[in-house]
């Protein structure tokens, strides 16, 4: 739980960076997704960044009509920085049911993966090489020398969203799964992560368009 954590942090504190859409899923025997309360959770110990991702996320909602609010500001710090028991998580479900909530969104880094590709002038045709020793001689450096290699990190992220009015089994409105290549800004990262969410959630039909 600890690793995993650390690995929810890092996603929040490094983050200009490029998300990908991977994939997504939509619960088409849900009736019409029309919540009253919805609360936005990112999983981090990172305060600062948590409460960055959760105002952003929350923002495009109002946008839309939906009533939003922060995790940060409902559900107590401490209950997301430490591992829970199965029975303590229903417990905060059930709380937030009677606090008014029906819905919940949940984003969190599923995994991180390491890249490693040539330096962008190693991908020029070798036309020019018409000797084979001039040509073994001019590449070889791309196998000895690291500073040939661009490396960089790709998280896989998820976000998923859950009604709180169904069963367990029948509670998954929506689930999708993105790439975010190389975070180096929090800020670009974080609007650029929520843009591509609320841009496939639109298109899947779960939330409209902004007005």
């Amino acid at each position: 739980m600890k690793k995993i954590l650390l690995i929810l942090s890092l996603f929040f504190l490094a983050s200009c960076s490029s998300t990908q859409f991977v994939d997504s899923w939509k619960n088409e025997e849900m009736p019409a997704f029309k919540p009253q309360k919805m609360l936005v959770l990112g999983i981090t110990q990172n305060l600062t960044a948590r409460k960055i991702f959760e105002e952003h996320l929350k923002k495009e909602f109002l946008k839309r009509n939906i009533n939003t609010y922060e995790g940060s500001t409902v559900i107590d710090a401490s209950f997301t920085g430490s591992e829970k028991s199965e029975q303590e998580i229903n417990e905060m479900i059930s709380g937030l049911s009677k606090k008014g909530f029906d819905a919940i969104v949940l984003t969190a880094v599923k995994g991180v993966q390491e890249e490693r590709n040539y330096d962008p002038g190693y991908y020029t045709v070798g036309y020019r090489w018409t000797r084979f020793g001039r040509y073994y001689y001019r590449y070889q450096d791309i196998y000895y020398n690291p500073a040939y290699y661009n490396e960089y990190k790709v998280y896989h992220v998820e976000t998923s969203i859950y009604t709180l009015e169904q069963d367990d089994d029948k509670s998954l409105v929506w689930v999708g799964a993105f790439n975010i290549v190389n975070p180096e800004n929090i800020s670009n990262s974080v609007k650029d992560y929520v843009q591509a969410i609320i841009k496939k959630l639109e298109t899947d039909g779960v939330i409209s368009k902004a007005l």
